[in-house]
């Protein structure tokens, strides 16, 4: 069906082509007969001295002018006399109108045609320095609201949007859904994104960045594949490498993807992406927070860049270094990225810094050392390990993901209890292969029930994670059953009498404000992250692999810990201590998550607290928590 559609696609331009060559063509015998006519009228005039009844003589050239303006005007032969030259001027006029309506028709449908194309969104885009955005879904506009901001400090943002659908629908959609685009113009082009000459309308050979969107479509990974394939083989691209973001669902298409991209590319998995930030939630309170804060561009972001005075510098040196940036890793000659790498290890060279910070321009090593209360740092706590209970209330295609991820991390004779009820369940629980670590349980029922929600015993689990139903219901319905699930865990916990710590699935970021009301520890928004995990890899290429450092079992990770076990907390202390304090343990602090009813929290972060100012005293409690980058 696709083929065809692009047969069709291509018959068209060839058709239009045609026709536009074809009106080029027209004119041109238009005129050549209009001038035909005139020189004929002139020599006939100057031959014959027929001319107005005053006798005057008619040069060729005066001729050919009294010709030409009764071609032009039909009016201009009103006053003439004697009856041989209005002869004359009534031929010459008659051949004019013939000629010019013939002309202003080809010119009204060559306008039709061209105003059509632009309708179409098939004409040629003319920028430089743009974002191209290719495929449709409803990560879309996350991606654009993401990139506005980033754009702000920029003369000339555009965005450029391709996909398999019409233009002026994709444009009223945006013009609905992501409100004020500030200085940012966004350009829309319905084509197909594997077709070299649609691709080429998009002007890539210019472009800033392509982020290319997994389709709503029956195999979405293989259209994604054959995109990026399209852009790096394209015969006409330039030499340069592109700067490629793509989403790839299923991660066993990954390999083909990187073989496809190569280094041009950044690769997004995005169910193993929601799927690990999930887990990561489920067993830390506020990290969602963490990361959401890490990945938008409305707060502190991840740079990468040159930092030449860290050079001979020991890590742990250049850490206590910045008073209002946090130095979290390095990314080597070679292109690795090394997060939390050890304190003794030395920059060299030409290595870059991975720097959160407000923005790029704040960065800047102090000019005086750190000063921190060496007195208030306590020694290591040793916490020892316990089995945990976790409770997965839905299904969907990531579930597996999630079971496999959660049995990395938990202790030995911990238990994964499943509860749901879509058509293809009982068949995926039991086919479950999970490290021995892990058991797990599963169980068919409406998890929308209050019945069944209490036969589960939900006050009895450590943990519960709440997935969206995507795979069998629109985005809509999902979050509805998502949400009527969180209110019954709410009341649950409240007969109960106790804290029940949730992490919820949404799909659609809109309707994380009605969740709110449930008062669920987290809310991992599914397409959301993707999306903005999509638009920071567009901006810096390392992106993606700092991610996948983040999130690997193998590399470190972020952790909340009691902020107790690492300072004293009955004094107020700078961030400079709770740095040095961690840096002992080998691990980075990047923040901290402080709970107070008065503090404000205007970006809805739950108390989290990234990338603080070092140097100013803050009072902590015994509830508050540090955030460390830690290898376990």
């Amino acid at each position: 069906m696709k083929t065809n559609t692009n047969w069709r696609a291509r018959l068209r331009y060839e058709f239009d082509k045609s026709m536009a060559a074809g009106a080029v063509a027209l004119i041109g015998w238009l005129a050549l007969v209009s001038l035909v006519v005139i020189i004929i009228a002139a020599a006939f005039l100057s031959l014959t001295g027929v001319g107005p009844d005053d006798g005057s003589p008619v040069t060729f050239i005066e001729a050919a002018w009294e010709s030409l303006m009764r071609t032009m005007d039909a009016g201009a032969m009103g006053a003439d006399q004697g009856w041989s030259f209005r002869g004359v001027s009534l031929v010459v006029t008659f051949a004019g109108i013939f000629v010019f309506s013939a002309l202003i028709s080809v010119i009204s449908s060559g306008l039709e045609g061209k105003l059509d194309e632009l309708r179409k969104g098939r004409s040629h885009v003319i920028e430089n320095d743009h974002t191209i955005i290719l495929n449709w879904s409803a990560s879309v506009f996350d991606i654009i609201s993401e990139l506005v901001i980033a754009n702000q400090s920029r003369k000339r943002a555009r965005i450029v949007i391709m996909a398999d659908k019409d233009k002026v629908e994709m444009e009223e959609e945006i013009a609905a859904k992501v409100g004020d685009l500030k200085n940012t113009k966004i350009i829309c082009r319905s084509g197909d994104p594997t077709d070299l000459y649609d691709l080429g309308i998009l002007s890539p050979q210019t472009s800033r960045s392509v982020i290319v969107l997994s389709p709503d479509s029956d195999d979405p990974d293989s259209q994604v594949i054959k995109t990026v394939l399209a852009l790096v083989n394209d015969p006409n691209r330039r030499t340069a490498p592109y700067k490629i973001a793509a989403e790839i669902r299923d991660a066993g298409n990954a390999e083909v993807a990187t073989i496809v991209g190569g280094r041009e590319m950044q690769l997004v998995l995005a169910d193993d992406l929601i799927s690990r930030i999930v887990v990561h939630s489920s067993r830390q309170a506020g990290l969602s927070a963490v990361y959401s804060e890490l990945l938008d561009f409305d707060g502190c972001e991840i740079y990468t860049l040159d930092q030449p005075e860290l050079a001979g510098k020991p890590f742990g040196a250049a850490v206590m270094s910045y008073d209002v940036s946090t130095l979290i890793g390095l990314c080597d000659t070679e292109g690795k990225v090394h997060l939390n790498p050890s304190p003794n290890r030395v920059f060299e060279p030409g290595e870059k810094a991975i720097i959160i910070a407000e923005d790029d321009a704040s960065i800047r090593i102090s000019s005086t050392p750190a000063v921190c209360a060496k007195e208030a740092i306590l020694p290591v706590v040793a916490r020892e390990r316990r089995p945990e209970r976790t409770l997965i209330l839905g299904w969907n295609r990531r579930g597996p993901l999630i079971a496999t991820e959660l049995a990395r991390y938990v202790a030995p004779g911990s238990l994964l209890t499943i509860a749901a009820n879509t058509p293809e369940f009982e068949r995926e629980a039991a086919s479950l292969a999970v490290a021995g670590s892990l058991t797990v349980e599963y169980q068919v029922v409406d998890t929308s029930s209050r019945a069944a929600l209490d036969a589960l015993d939900v006050p009895s689990y450590d943990h519960v994670l709440v997935l969206g139903y995507s795979d069998d219901m629109s985005a809509q319905s999902a979050d509805t059953r998502t949400l009527i699930t969180l209110l019954q865990l709410r009341k649950i916990a409240e007969r109960a009498g106790k804290h029940i710590s949730v992490v919820s699935e949404m799909i659609d970021v809109r309707n994380r404000e009605l969740a709110e009301v449930t008062r669920a520890d987290d809310f991992v928004v599914s397409n959301k992250l993707v999306s903005l995990m999509l638009a920071q890899a567009s901006e810096n290429e390392y992106m993606a692999a700092i991610f996948g450092e983040l999130l690997d079992e193998e590399g470190s990770e972020i952790y909340l810990r009691p902020l107790s076990d690492y300072v004293a907390i009955d004094r107020p202390v700078n961030f400079h201590t709770v740095a040095l304090s961690a840096l002992r343990r080998g691990e980075v602090a990047i923040g901290y998550r402080r709970q107070r009813e008065n503090d404000p929290d205007e970006r809805n972060l739950g108390g989290v607290t990234v990338n603080p100012n070092r140097t100013g005293m803050i009072s902590f409690d015994k509830k508050d928590m540090v955030i460390v980058l830690a290898r376990d």
